[in-house]
């Protein structure tokens, strides 16, 4: 066989693999004649969840962000969900709002971003829920004027079951 039939041979078996690991396949049916039921799924308002999921939309704004009011420990904050944010970044102002008394905390964890190096003081959030999914125990840290908006970071993300970007929608799940 030569390199170039063999490189051929290769090609039409990955290709036929990710045909049927996509479900692009032909499918063959002992009854060709009898009506088939359609084979993909009809859009609906809202994605389908597994049985017994807690599960939260959130709607991709104009800006093209994803923008989400949480319940943290009984205030809503506003967040910007940021997957690139290692962990959930508090402003200063909404520390305050918490009731986590910033005032009163050491400022020295070095934090890298891409704008540079800043300083935070490091918490524990007691709780963050949007809609159904609620994460206990959230570690953050609070900016003192570096941010102006509080990030929904990976020490929350980190902790659900899953998350998907779908048609201007961010779907989380718990």
């Amino acid at each position: 066989m030569t390199l170039r039939n063999l490189f051929l041979v290769m090609f039409a078996a990955v290709a036929i693999a990710m045909s049927i690991a996509f479900g692009l396949a032909p499918r063959f049916e002992e009854h060709a004649d009898e009506p088939q039921p359609p084979t993909m799924a009809v859009a609906t308002q809202e994605p389908i969840q597994a049985p017994g999921s807690r599960s939260a939309f959130i709607d991709q704004e104009a800006d093209g962000h994803f923008w989400t009011r949480a319940d943290v420990s009984g205030t809503q904050i506003q967040f910007l969900v940021d997957t690139g944010a290692s962990i959930v970044a508090l402003t200063y102002r909404d520390a305050q709002r918490l009731g986590l008394k910033p005032e009163e905390l050491d400022f020295d964890a070095e934090i890298r971003t891409a704008g540079g190096v800043t300083y935070g003081a490091p918490v524990t959030i007691p709780s963050i829920r949007i809609g159904k999914v609620k994460i206990e125990n959230v570690d953050a840290m609070i900016l003192r004027t570096e941010l102006d908006q509080s990030l929904l970071g990976m020490t929350f993300l980190g902790q659900l079951d899953s998350y998907e970007f779908r048609q201007g929608q961010l779907i989380i799940r718990q």
